[in-house]
């Protein structure tokens, strides 16, 4: 690394850097440069002669590392590509593909998405409701996250729907054991009961294990925090391993007034433990802001100061002060999305907002936010209107798309032949004159005898349940498998896997399946698009080429088609399609953490929508009984959550922030009254300033442009 890791870094930042011997907490304010400090504290370890191989940077999203691996890149050069800088989803893989046989898991696992978890759920309930199926679908991910299983959730389930879901839980796991299966709520709870109970896994992964990074800290729930202090030297017990030398070595990185995720077992007890259980902790506070102007700051300060305070901060900026924050008020959503429509197309004309920067009018550099999906309808109906191009960022995922699901069931079970979530969508799509009828004999021997589905195929004793025919088509089927899994194996290099994609679609028919089964023509193509897209992508991973969020590739080892296949699951997005939108944006507060536009439009800021629904309880705080008291704090929390929630809209925005309310809104059919958030009156902004509308701006400079353009005519000789 040629230039000293802590150039053109503030005072704190150098701080956080360069404390290098034990457990550091670094208080990153939103835009402080958090990504800035992890980068760089990493090529501090390694140029102190800590080995890459033995630092982790642990992130929440595949985005994130994309992003922090190119940036530590950048910095460090190619001691970056030994960093493990990944999930904790993606480690919790890692761990398990290594050391799974001590749980009993094949290294070839599979990873079960969310359709899958719901239809085996169903099966082991023994329901056909998919919504009751969801509802314990919920319920078994928060007993997961708080380090439950099925026999612990049924000893504190507290009422009857509780025991039920334990019930269900404990069939569901029984399922997930014999298809060789995990959700993803396993990557994190299944290597954490690695390292509780095998004290030799514990004892390879600390060694390994030199300095461990979390970004995003606060968003951790209580497994993630168990993992990691077994991670970073500690026993179960607490203690500390005898046989690594010094202190913890880690560095969490997070904010306590972004903390947004409570409801999927995010917890800030995480952040007032780390205190109790590392003494020696050292708290960095960044407080300086790199992205948005003082106005900007100001009102987020304000907004959050309410919030009980784990560890005091207020941001600052030496951006200037910057335009006003504004607060529009319209009719009703239709005339709120005609406002913002209105706003974007002032603030890209010639001449206007001179303090945010001429150069801020690209699309791309606008965003409106809201509290929910369904409020986006409005703005795309305005967007569209007025010919503006936009994206709903947070949308179907292209993993989602039911064509990728159909690949992905294939490759799950070339990878992992016990998997009969994926057996039973391979073996039905393309159909293949095998029925239901069929299946489920099957399904009734593989039962009887517990065996997967694709092992009873094979069974000697099969054909005393089954027609001749039907076992034959059943035979062919495992056969055409078995040699896919092997020729997978053997295929290496982005052209050898193109090849063997490409007979394969050919060889089940998939092109004509799409078709035939789409009446439209231009449906069915956009989705044999898709998978050609999907195949070329898997094509440039085995060829160890990796194109990331910023669209830069990274060569890394040649893999062959079976080992990519195993890693699909892990992935929520193929990146490339992200690339490069000069769109506006539209996205919910939540999916925003973490991004930033110049210009933010923060839309339906009402009382009941952010904060969203507390007039049940929000004017009863201070009740006198014990179910009060009880009640009155769990709103508490809540509302405390949804203060975080509009402090993380506001600080999305660099240059110009407008907040909007309806003075009625669509309750169903119906129009109901609205009144404004109490956040904009906490904002503390300053009255004579913040009213606009954008329309009649729009008009007054249309009106200036046309006397500017006659006056320029009447002036020609």
């Amino acid at each position: 690394m040629s230039a000293s890791p802590s150039t053109a870094m503030n005072l704190a930042q150098q701080e956080a850097v360069n404390y290098l011997h034990g457990p550091c907490l670094v208080l990153a304010g939103a835009g402080s440069g958090k990504t800035r400090v992890i980068t760089h504290k990493i090529g501090r370890l390694i140029q102190m002669g800590m080995p890459g191989q033995r630092i982790a940077a642990i992130t929440f999203t595949n985005k994130a590392a994309a992003e922090m691996r190119e940036r530590a890149k950048g910095l460090i050069g190619k001691a970056a590509s030994d960093v493990l800088i990944c999930t904790f989803h993606a480690l919790g893989v890692r761990m398990l593909r290594a050391n799974g046989a001590a749980l009993g898991l094949k290294p070839q696992f599979s990873i079960l998405d969310t359709d899958d978890v719901t239809s085996i759920l169903k099966d082991a309930g023994g329901t056909t409701d998919a919504a009751t199926a969801r509802a314990w679908q919920w319920t078994i991910s928060a007993w997961k996250s708080a380090g439950l299983n099925g026999a612990e959730a049924l000893a504190v389930a507290s009422n009857d729907s509780e025991r039920i879901a334990a019930a269900v839980m404990g069939r569901y796991e029984e399922r997930l054991t014999a298809y060789q299966s995990v959700d993803f709520d396993d990557l994190i709870s299944l290597p954490l009961k690695l390292l509780r109970e095998h004290p030799e896994v514990r004892a390879t992964w600390q060694a390994r294990m030199g300095h461990v990074l979390v970004d995003e800290y606060q968003d951790t729930n209580a497994t993630q925090y168990e993992m990691l202090k077994l991670l970073v030297g500690c026993e179960p017990d607490g203690s500390r391993a005898r046989h690594l030398d010094g202190d913890a070595r880690f560095t969490a990185v997070g904010d306590d007034d972004q903390s947004i995720y409570g409801w999927r077992g995010a917890t800030l007890d995480n952040l007032k433990k780390l205190p109790l259980d590392f003494p020696s902790l050292k708290v960095v506070t960044l407080e300086q802001n790199y992205r948005s102007t003082s106005a900007i700051l100001r009102a987020a300060n304000n907004v959050i100061g309410p919030n009980p305070k784990l560890y005091p901060k207020n941001l600052w900026s030496d951006l200037g002060e910057g335009e006003p924050v504004r607060v529009v008020d319209a009719d009703n959503e239709e005339h709120e999305a005609e406002r913002v429509v209105a706003r974007i197309q002032s603030l890209r004309v010639e001449g206007t907002l001179a303090q945010a920067g001429a150069q801020f009018k690209e699309l791309r550099d606008f965003a409106v936010l809201y509290r929910a999906n369904h409020q986006a309808k409005p703005f795309e109906k305005a967007l569209r209107k007025a010919n503006i191009p936009y994206k709903v960022s947070g949308g179907q995922s292209f993993f989602d798309r039911a064509e990728i699901r159909d690949l992905c069931a294939w490759f799950r079970l070339w990878a992992n032949n016990d998997d009969d979530p994926a057996f039973l969508r391979a073996v039905t799509t393309p159909k293949r004159g095998i029925g239901h009828q069929t299946l489920g004999s099957l399904g009734v021997f593989a039962s009887r005898y517990k065996l997967s589905l694709f092992e009873a195929l094979f069974s000697s004793s099969l054909g005393s349940v089954l027609p001749a025919r039907a076992l034959g088509s059943l035979h062919e089927f495992g056969r055409f498998v078995n040699d896919l899994q092997f020729r997978a194996r053997h295929t290496e290099g982005a052209e050898n896997a193109r090849v063997f994609l490409t007979d394969w679609l050919k060889d089940i028919g998939y092109e004509k399946h799409l078709f035939d089964g789409e009446e439209s023509e231009k449906i069915a193509a956009a989705k044999w698009g898709n998978v050609m897209e999907f195949c070329d992508w898997i094509a440039q991973r085995c060829g160890g080429q990796v194109v990331d969020a910023a669209g830069v590739s990274d060569i890394r080892e040649i893999k062959n088609l079976l080992e990519v296949s195993q890693t699909i699951a892990l992935l929520s997005t193929i990146s490339e399609r992200e690339q490069d939108q000069n769109v506006v944006t539209l996205s919910t507060l939540h999916a925003s953490k973490g991004l930033e536009w110049p210009h933010v439009m923060l839309v339906g800021v009402t009382e009941g929508m952010l904060p969203f629904k507390m007039s049940d309880g929000a004017d009863a705080l201070g009740g006198t009984s014990r179910a009060d008291e009880s009640a009155n704090e769990d709103m508490a929390e809540r509302l405390q959550e949804e203060r975080r929630l509009m402090y993380v809209g506001i600080t999305r925005a660099q240059r110009s922030l407008a907040v909007s309310w309806t003075k009625r809104r669509k309750k169903g059919r119906e129009l109901v009254s609205a009144s404004p958030s109490r956040f904009i009156a906490e904002m503390g902004l300053d009255q004579a300033t913040t009213k606009e509308d954008p329309r009649e701006k729009l008009r007054a400079l249309r009106a200036e442009f046309a006397a500017r353009a006659e006056a320029a005519t009447l002036a020609k000789p």
